[in-house]
């Protein structure tokens, strides 16, 4: 493997000279829309990587779908509405919606085309292990036997064929709607018919057909229903089909002024199920009566309208990505449990008793945040319980753990957030449930969202009562908390308690916290820190002395911190950036930025932290160095618009864990990494067979942190702080 450490003392590349016109006004900034598309290609890329087993990669086909869905479902609505009403406020690139928008429909279309080509190339592979995708052509006397039982008992029940006629008028099509148009003829006389047979969500989109022993087959569902249009329309015989799906604007629009808050969303959710069709993908060769008749219906016009020549529904394509072959899926990897915890028998609290406590999540197991608010909920000595539920699982142990608190008399607070995009329902759901178990139920701000990741427990121990806090940089979900990777500290010290406190009095009776110790929140002190550590590193670097800043976010786009970057770079500090997707920074321009270096890291896990490190006069890595972790990415609706904590890190330990360790190994990735160009494109890393793989190593290595007697000594280090 090389030796990641060469990285970090490699020179920044040669910087790009531009005109003058490029390095100032709007064009300093890449575009919001079009970088966020770049780290979908990135995405569909993985899918092409064969370091890189056969069903993850069709698994990244089916993320970049979906991906892509949700782009069009809110980014993409939102420019729609704006240039329909005539708006031509320029982003911060000086690009109008209306521009936006025809560069987005150019480059979204190409994706979609790879999509498809990269998708064909994946069958052929898959045949070649036994995995076949069929069509109704390729199938044997058997198939059809084995399909009509299938058809009988399980789909037929829930279908629900429609005739398209002036007693029947186009049905409502829901947002991700999948439908089967029809062109039929009645058998005695011909008489015509249309019809549309929408596709169930309910089945599985590829219905598994009997196979010989180390071979798989599937067909598509949309294949077994044009077998049985017989038994669907009996006396009618099919002249032509096309198949269409939807995706719809799923904007919210809430009362400013609603008297009740979940009423209002409920309320909210049922109209996003009926916003305008912002897109639809049609299978190529349509009929021309079927395709004038759906885009009549939908109200579309021919921009909105994309042909498909393949599989349409790509995102469905995760229901191949089966367990019953682990030899094309990555290796099994179990998350480890930390050593101190294990040293205190699994005693939460006594191993945050000892020292403050950092887990990288998914290589430490999420299930000790979960075990915190278990022990919590059981411990006659805990108090009190205070929660922030932004995003969470269906049954969440966390919810749970919450109810049976409240259930045993506890004083329990949790904080939904109602506008959590696309968990609405679920919020609302677990909010009622928590509020029939006695628990006092919080919903924040009406215009801000609550993002923040916060627990505290209160426990008294003697005479006195201790506050113990953990703040994240992820959602409380154990599902996603597998493939994320996030950090969760632990810590019972008094002045982050404090401080946990005061965020949850804000957030419950609006009163600004004052005199926080030990952490920033946004919309009110999170951006000035930020600020401020920027521009503390060039005037480090303006007196002469080391000036770094390295720093991991999933975005980066506030113009403000963009600024305040480049006034840096130019003051002679080094930057080092770290981020996953959208990136509007412009790296490696001279006079701009050309001490700015970018990457992005795409591979087995979900990059999701927050993280920043300032060299404070001493560079990076140091023990000197001002270290936090954040909730927040460096985005406008983050720093202005949502409430969230930037928590520094004051012990040793988890500080050196965090920059020796985890943003070393970041920043030396090569196997899983882009480098962005000074146009915003992405060049791959070079990748040889020694390429040095971050997710690798921090599932080899344990955190130092998490070390009980061993001790810090015996966990390897990427980099070695500087006096």
């Amino acid at each position: 493997m090389t030796n990641p450490a060469d990285f970090l003392n490699a020179p920044f590349p040669e910087p790009t000279e531009l005109p003058a016109t490029q390095c100032t006004g709007p064009k300093r900034f890449g575009n919001r829309e079009l970088s966020w598309l770049q780290f979908n290609w990135r995405v569909l890329d993985e899918s092409r990587n064969p370091q890189v087993p056969l069903l993850e990669r069709v698994r990244f086909v089916s993320i970049s779908a979906t991906n892509l869905d949700e782009f069009y479902t809110v980014r993409v609505a939102g420019l729609r509405e704006l240039a329909i009403k005539g708006i031509t406020t320029t982003a911060a690139d000086g690009l109008t919606p209306a521009q936006q928008l025809v560069l987005i429909d150019k480059d979204a279309r190409k994706l979609l085309q790879a999509q498809q080509t990269v998708w064909n190339r994946l069958k052929r592979e898959l045949e070649d292990e036994g995995i076949h995708m069929l069509t109704r052509s390729k199938l044997t006397k058997r198939d059809f036997a084995y399909l009509e039982g299938v058809f009988l008992n399980q789909v037929f029940p829930i279908l629900s064929p429609l005739a398209i006629d002036p007693a029947h008028p186009f049905p409502f099509i829901p947002n991700t709607g999948f439908c089967l148009a029809l062109q039929l003829e009645r058998d005695r006389d011909g008489r015509p018919l249309q019809a549309l047979l929408p596709i169930p969500h309910q089945i599985d989109r590829f219905i598994q057909l009997p196979a010989k022993e180390g071979e798989m087959r599937f067909l598509p569902l949309e294949e077994v229903l044009l077998i049985h249009i017989g038994s669907l329309f009996p006396g009618y015989h099919t002249v032509g089909s096309c198949t269409f799906r939807v995706l719809r604007d799923s904007d919210l629009e809430v009362e400013d002024e609603a008297e009740d808050l979940v009423r209002e969303f409920e309320t909210a959710l049922k109209r996003r199920r009926r916003g305008e069709v912002v897109r639809m993908k049609l299978s190529s060769g349509a009929p021309e009566e079927l395709r004038a008749l759906i885009m009549r219906e939908l109200n579309i016009t021919e921009a909105e309208v994309i042909e498909v020549r393949g599989l349409i529904g790509v995102a469905s394509l995760s229901e191949l990505v089966v367990d019953s072959r682990p030899d094309l899926l990555w290796p099994n990897f179990t998350p480890r449990i930390p050593e101190r915890v294990q040293d205190h028998e699994g005693d939460m609290f006594a191993a945050i008793r000892q020292k403050d406590m950092l887990l990288h999540h998914p290589y430490e197991t999420f299930d000790s945040v979960i075990r915190f608010l278990q022990q919590a909920a059981r411990d006659p000595d805990v108090v009190a319980i205070k929660q922030t539920l932004y995003r969470t699982s269906k049954k969440s142990p966390i919810v749970e753990a919450l109810c049976e608190a409240a259930e045993d008399g506890k004083s329990v607070t949790a904080l939904v957030e109602l506008k959590a995009r696309f968990d609405e329902a679920a919020n609302i759901q677990q909010s009622r449930r928590l509020e029939r178990a006695g628990a006092h139920v919080v919903y924040g701000f009406i215009n801000y969202k609550t993002h923040a990741k916060i627990s505290t427990v209160v426990r008294r121990e003697g005479d006195q009562l201790v506050t113990y806090t953990h703040y994240g940089t992820g959602n409380y979900h154990p599902i996603t908390a597998r493939i994320y990777t996030d950090l969760s500290l632990f810590t019972c010290d008094a002045a982050l308690g404090r401080d946990a406190t005061k965020v949850f009095n804000y957030i419950g009776g609006y009163a600004e916290p004052e005199a926080l110790e030990n952490l920033s929140i946004s919309p009110i002190t999170l951006k000035p820190t930020l600020l401020e550590r920027i521009n503390a590193e060039a005037e480090f670097a303006r007196q002469g002395k080391p000036a770094e800043i390295w720093a991991k976010v999933n975005s980066l786009i506030e113009p403000d911190v963009i600024d305040a970057l480049y006034a840096a770079s130019n003051a002679g500090v080094k930057i080092n950036l770290v981020v996953r997707g959208i990136c509007g920074i412009r790296p490696g321009i001279k006079g701009l930025s050309e001490n700015i270096r970018v990457k992005s890291i795409v591979g087995r896990f979900l990059e999701h932290s927050r993280i920043a490190c300032f060299g404070n006069g001493s560079g990076l890595p140091s023990k000197n160095a001002r270290v936090y972790i954040s909730s927040a990415d460096w985005m406008g609706r983050n720093l202005n618009r949502r409430v969230e904590t930037l928590v520094e890190i004051k012990n040793p330990t988890v500080k050196a864990q965090i920059v020796d360790q985890i943003m070393a190994a970041n920043l030396a990735d090569t196997a899983q990494s882009w480098i962005m160009n000074p146009d915003n494109s992405f060049t791959r890393h070079a990748v040889d067979k020694g390429a040095f793989n971050c997710h690798r190593f921090f599932m080899e290595n344990p955190s130092l942190s998490g070390r009980g007697s061993a001790g810090a000594t015996d966990v390897p280090q990427l980099a070695h702080s500087k006096d």
